[in-house]
């Protein structure tokens, strides 16, 4: 027996997670295994439905990590394509869910549906997968009490091109990060003591929040660190055509270029700036290291 949920759980947010947990659950009281059927690339991205502006919460590896802690057994991975998403309901019940992976009981969210099949309901959709053998199961929609709303990967990216990190993270439920590999800059950082870590992402799809300086909690090495994040052009010291990821980890001096680094953005302390002087931009910088030392030390630090 196989409980399994379908989607491409982009961020794997609240939401998401109170359809991951039942199925957890219903796979434990029925001694089952728990599924996630999910999607690469994303819809969007191949059907071309705006995908040139289309960014991603979380890479494939972080959604795999995600759905295993939250206790999923199996995450089982479908390339999407044209021809796959020109299959009906019925052909991706029987074709898929029952003939390859023997799903038994099918967790739904409340507006989640499959097929390629014009203007269907989730009730229709679920007369289909009892007709294949499949029990269906709707989970309502996860509110976020605060803005009274229900928690969305839309919303949550809204938020993050806004810079609403603390209210991304809010709905994600865990800290918005971005992960990559430390590449050689300018150095111009280290001229003013202020040395930065440059990232390439590993996922390029990744969605940047808003321009602007964060605190942000730093991974290497398996250590964690504290640091302030500077995304955008450097106004001050470029032509502001290129966008970078820049980190200053506070109180670290060790070579990592080449090294992987994970960032987990805590809260936006302002907007990317541009200064008349390199001092002004060294003195706005040693208030920012100072804004994030303090905020940071009263956030509970939690590796993901």
């Amino acid at each position: 027996m196989v409980v399994a949920a379908t989607g491409f759980f982009d961020g794997v947010h609240r939401g998401h997670r109170e359809v991951l947990s039942r199925v957890c659950s219903l796979a434990k009281e029925q001694g089952a295994s728990s599924t996630v059927i999910t999607f690469w690339p994303h819809p969007r991205a191949v059907l071309q439905q705006d995908a040139a502006k289309f960014r991603l919460l979380t890479s494939l590896e972080e959604k795999r990590r995600l759905m295993h802690l939250i206790g999923i057994d199996n995450v089982i991975v479908i390339p999407f394509n044209r021809e796959f998403a020109s299959q009906s309901t019925k052909e991706f019940f029987r074709d898929h869910l029952v003939a390859e992976y023997g799903v038994t009981t099918l967790v739904a969210g409340y507006d989640h549906r499959v097929g390629n099949d014009p203007d269907q309901s989730q009730e229709e959709m679920f007369r289909i997968a009892k007709e294949q053998g499949i029990y269906p199961v709707r989970v309502d929609g996860f509110e976020n009490t605060s803005r009274h709303v229900i928690i969305s990967s839309t919303k949550i990216r809204e938020s993050l091109c806004l810079g609403e990190i603390e209210a991304a993270n809010t709905m994600l439920g865990y800290r918005y990060g971005l992960e990559g590999v430390v590449v050689e800059g300018r150095r111009l950082g280290r001229s003013i003591g202020f040395p930065t870590a440059n990232i390439k992402l590993y996922e390029p799809l990744k969605l940047l929040p808003a321009n602007g300086v964060y605190a942000v909690y730093v991974q290497s090495g398996g250590k964690c660190y504290k640091g302030i994040t500077n995304i955008g052009t450097r106004p001050t010291v470029s032509d502001g055509n290129e966008k970078t990821i820049e980190t200053h980890i506070l109180n670290f001096e060790e070579d990592i270029y080449g090294l992987d680094l994970k960032l987990e953005f805590v809260y936006r302390i302002r907007d990317e700036q541009k200064f008349s002087s390199i001092d002004l931009l060294k003195n706005q910088l040693q208030n920012d290291r100072s804004n994030a030392e303090i905020r940071l030390n009263d956030k509970v630090v939690t590796l993901r």
